[in-house]
């Protein structure tokens, strides 16, 4: 397999919530400071994190998907994120082995696939609160379960005394003594984000952001060998490519881009840009409409739900939608903006808010429920994705309620597991589509309906 690119590393952890992201983030910052150009990338399905690596870093994060995304996508993405830096920094998802219930030797999105994959080392991020010894028992089985990467090096994150980290150091070190130990940080406000549902709370929403990644990087640059941590890193095993994850919808697409909409895969746009469309950005939060010469509108996922009254107040910006679809033009919508495309939003309170009236689609975020899993979606009505029979892969994360979807389906779809999990979304006027998947690639290029 070639080589390619700049060496790269992966931040995992045993599970959610050990600090991995504000470890990325330190690392990512303080490596800047020192002068690198570092590229990014997160494993899995998150639009929040990227935003995150990308102002940490002050380049694009792309996500790497082994379950979602077509092996050459994997490839290109992969590639892209190591051209023309200094080094990689790929911030796992969840546990390192924690994926999609897949059958065995099928593809589940893990952090160990993409590391298997690829060739990147693994630093693991254990959380050393209430564990002295038992921290080696924990290095040791996730360096050595099979199949798995192994493990390059250890990060040992929230360790509150001197004396409890030469302990974990003496335990490690007889346990797992290739296993690099980069460094203990103490329990620190410095490394707490603050969280919502569907995860952190936006990196665009935070005015103290610059201020929480130096932080972050000081605490890093303190605690941390940085330069052990850049020599673990390894070139990717993967083969180059240049792929288009999702077709582009039109030639001049009109993108909402702001707090409310802010759900769009870097991969995706780039990959437009690619093929030659142009992306024109407007924020319905400031009642701005799609360009009047767009000939397709997107608008990605986010919280609409969170701005419920301010969206459906803004007249210019839903007079926007509507014209466009009267002249024609393409307009897709996932997750939130699918929402924004139906009838009406009902708020955390109840209160029910007019949205576009472009599908007949009635959500709620009052009466929460979750809904999370990949999703093998196929086109049942000709659209602004193409011709019926077209294949997608991607996934859903959202807690609204579908209270009314009446109309024409927009997509077959099932989980990752293969089971069938019915129809969802909406298709009107062969124009205007949308559903709560969140697209991230291609599967194959269709099927034939019955």
């Amino acid at each position: 397999m070639k080589i390619m690119g700049a060496p790269g590393v992966i931040i995992s952890a045993p599970s959610s919530g050990s600090g991995k992201t504000s470890v990325t983030l330190g690392v990512l910052r303080a490596l800047s400071r020192r002068g690198l150009t570092v590229g990014s990338a997160k494993v899995g399905p998150d639009f929040i994190d990227p935003a995150f690596h990308a102002a940490a870093s002050g380049q694009s994060c792309f996500n790497l998907d082994g379950w979602a995304m077509l092996p050459a996508t994997l490839a290109g993405l992969a590639a892209r994120v190591g051209d023309g830096v200094d080094l990689v920094v790929c911030e796992g998802v969840m546990g390192l082995f924690d994926g999609a219930l897949t059958a065995p030797g099928q593809p589940d999105g893990s952090t160990a696939s993409l590391a298997l994959a690829t060739g990147w080392p693994v630093v693991l991020v254990l959380d050393g609160r209430g564990m002295i010894a038992s921290a080696a028992a924990v290095l040791a089985g996730f360096d050595r379960l099979r199949p798995g990467p192994g493990l390059a090096g250890v990060v040992f994150n929230r360790v509150r005394s001197s004396r409890a980290q030469a302990a974990i150091e003496a335990a490690c070190r007889a346990a797992c003594p290739d296993v690099a130990l980069l460094g203990f940080l103490p329990p620190s406000p410095a490394l707490e984000m603050k969280s919502r549902h569907l995860g952190l709370v936006q990196a665009c929403e935070r005015p103290d952001l610059d201020a929480f990644l130096e932080g972050a990087a000081a605490l890093v640059e303190t605690h941390l060998d940085l330069d052990s941590l850049c020599a673990l890193a390894r070139p990717a095993r993967i083969a180059a490519a240049a792929p288009v994850p999702v077709p582009p919808l039109g030639q001049r697409i009109a993108l909402a881009h702001d707090a409310a909409f802010a759900f769009a895969y870097p991969a995706t746009l780039e990959g437009w840009r690619a093929a030659g469309a142009e992306i024109l950005p407007f924020s319905p939060l400031a009642d701005q409409g799609p360009d009047p010469s767009a000939d397709a509108v997107y608008l990605p996922g986010g919280y609409p739900e969170l701005h419920a009254g301010l969206l459906a107040a803004n007249g210019g910006f839903l007079g926007g939608l509507r014209a466009a679809a009267a002249r024609g033009a393409a307009v897709f919508g996932e997750c939130g903006g699918y929402m924004v495309l139906g009838r009406g939003i009902e708020d955390e309170t109840g209160t029910r808010h007019q949205m576009a009236g472009l599908l007949g689609l009635e959500s709620s975020f009052a009466r929460r429920r979750l809904h999370l899993g990949y999703r093998r979606a196929v086109v049942e009505t000709a659209g602004p994705l193409g011709a019926a029979g077209a294949i997608f892969r991607g996934h859903e994360f959202h807690y609204a309620t579908i209270l009314a979807e009446e109309g024409t389906p927009l997509f077959a779809v099932s989980g990752a597991d293969g089971a069938g999990l019915g129809r969802c979304g909406l298709c009107a006027s062969g124009t205007v589509a949308g559903s709560f998947v969140h697209l991230i690639d291609r599967d194959v290029d269709s099927v034939t309906l019955p």
